[in-house]
């Protein structure tokens, strides 16, 4: 029987019984077939007599998956052009999970070579029969190649996933990991060996053992039940997009970007406390705390026409990606100095290229900064392009220099400006020892605070009231205080 172009046919799943009706007769009526691979149970139930043919040795001499699928769609492409065409057959369905059949259809589209298409049932069918789970409203169905390749899982937590083609325990370990940054490691997971197969099997194991399984092959699955509801991005952003619908709260639908100002930067200095108390779980609570403002910001934006939360995801990804050449193109950078001359040089580049080419080194510093970071960032970007002192001696001598001028400052108005002077040449001097001026002085902050309520509790305990302590005793208390608290500090290191 001729048959001219090609027939991409599935297989189906692996039980010679679940191939379709036009596939069965199409398998007994062709003389020869080329197989991706033998590794498939239904090949054994083949009608006697057919010739069968495989790609599998390409596997062996491949040097990677992509060669050899391109080699594979290349020679089907070639045996496309002989007078009886060629029928291709893979394992499932030709476009669930196959790599070869959709650039197969492709590239003969392109060429008018005529393309059929024989359906057969894929592994999903028989995989969520096993489980008895139903695939909607929103299952991600993941290959377990392109996974591991990632350093976080790219599907949303609260929704249950599919992971596909783990054939070996290496694979189902890489995987492991990966699914480990988003989930506990005691996760309850469902292995799927052979499905669609007599011998299929579902094995229920804690998330950190899927790579201990004895049953992992060709034909093995995994599906990831959800975590709770509400853990994924998506499902935050659809609840700020209800409190502002029409249904939605009052509160919420009256906020606009200007008067959500002060609550914005509140949840940003409550960020900040919680790293300076160095307790994760506040930290935790108020990064919640502060996606919510710029989720909601988003939110007004989308009802106002302005922008949507892709453009702002979007945006500072390609920003990102641009700006990391070094890690994302073929850049060689060698050092973190060479990081930041790169990025001020992409930065002027995209400066030219948005109409802004004459913009200053020190725009997009944002005002409402607060003054110690301020000059701080001003400073770091004048250094990037050489504006520094040659060494430390430099920064000092200047520290003594503004001093030297606060002291003979000659008005109030004068005096205040040589001590902004004084402030700048100290951040200057905490650049140089790379400590963030900002945090520096809120940490002095918190030991003040600490050391004089060590004073006050003091007084309380001599029922005295504060200022009857002399500036002796307060110092006397003081220098206690110092010590102790240094303790304490260094108890607490030592845990």
């Amino acid at each position: 029987m001729n048959r001219s172009g090609i027939i991409l046919l599935g297989l189906g799943p692996g039980d010679p019984q679940l191939l379709t009706r036009q596939a069965w007769e199409i398998l007994e009526s062709i003389p020869e077939i080329y197989l991706r691979t033998r590794q498939h149970p239904v090949v054994a139930g083949f009608p006697p007599g057919l010739s069968v043919h495989s790609f599998d040795h390409l596997y062996e001499n491949g040097a990677n998956f992509a060669e050899v699928y391109e080699s594979i769609v290349e020679q089907v492409l070639a045996l496309s052009q002989r007078p009886q065409g060629v029928v291709y057959a893979l394992p499932g369905h030709p476009f669930v999970a196959e790599a070869t059949a959709p650039e197969i259809a492709r590239r003969a589209r392109l060429k008018d070579i005529p393309v059929q298409v024989v359906e057969g049932l894929s592994f999903l069918e028989p995989v969520f029969s096993a489980l008895g789970v139903d695939p909607l409203p929103h299952t991600a169905i993941i290959d377990a190649f392109e996974f591991v390749l990632a350093h976080v899982p790219f599907f949303p937590p609260d929704a249950p996933a599919i992971i596909a083609q783990i054939h070996s325990k290496a694979l189902a370990s890489d995987v492991k990991l990966t699914l480990m940054e988003s989930y506990p490691d005691d996760h309850p997971s469902y292995l799927v060996h052979m499905a669609g197969n007599p011998d299929a099997y579902v094995e229920r194991v804690p998330l950190f053992e899927i790579d201990r399984s004895q049953h992992i092959g060709l034909l093995s699955t995994l599906y990831l039940p959800p975590l709770v509801k509400g853990a994924s991005f998506e499902s935050f952003q659809e609840v700020i997009a209800h409190l502002r619908a029409p249904d939605g709260c009052p509160w919420d639908r009256e906020q606009t970007h200007q008067t959500l100002r002060p609550h914005l930067l509140e949840e940003t200095y409550e960020v900040l406390s919680a790293l300076d108390a160095n307790d994760p779980r506040a930290l935790c609570e108020e990064l919640g705390d502060l996606l919510l403002q710029i989720v909601l910001h988003t939110q007004i934006a989308t009802d106002n026409g302005s922008f949507c939360m892709p453009d702002v995801i979007y945006g500072v990804y390609r920003k990102i990606v641009n700006r990391h050449p070094h890690v994302f193109g073929d850049v060689d950078l060698a050092d973190a100095d060479s990081v930041l001359r790169n990025w001020e040089h992409l930065k002027a580049v995209e400066r030219e290229n948005s109409g802004r080419g004459e913009a200053s080194l020190l725009d997009g510093i944002a005002p409402a900064l607060p003054a110690l970071s301020q000059a701080q960032t001003y400073q770091k970007r004048a250094a990037r392009v050489g504006f520094d002192w040659k060494d430390i001696k430099g920064v000092m001598d200047k520290i003594i220099e503004e001093i030297e001028e606060v002291r003979h400052a000659e008005n109030d108005q004068a005096r205040a400006a040589e001590l902004g002077d004084l402030f700048f040449a100290l951040v200057n001097l905490c650049r140089w020892f790379d400590v963030d001026a900002e945090s520096a002085l809120r940490e002095a902050n918190i030991r003040f605070r600490e050391r004089f309520g060590y004073i006050e509790n003091a007084a309380r305990e001599q029922k005295r009231p504060l200022t009857d302590l002399s500036l002796d005793e307060m110092e006397a208390l003081w220098q206690i205080s110092k010590k102790k608290l240094n303790a304490n500090d260094h108890d607490l290191a030592l845990h």
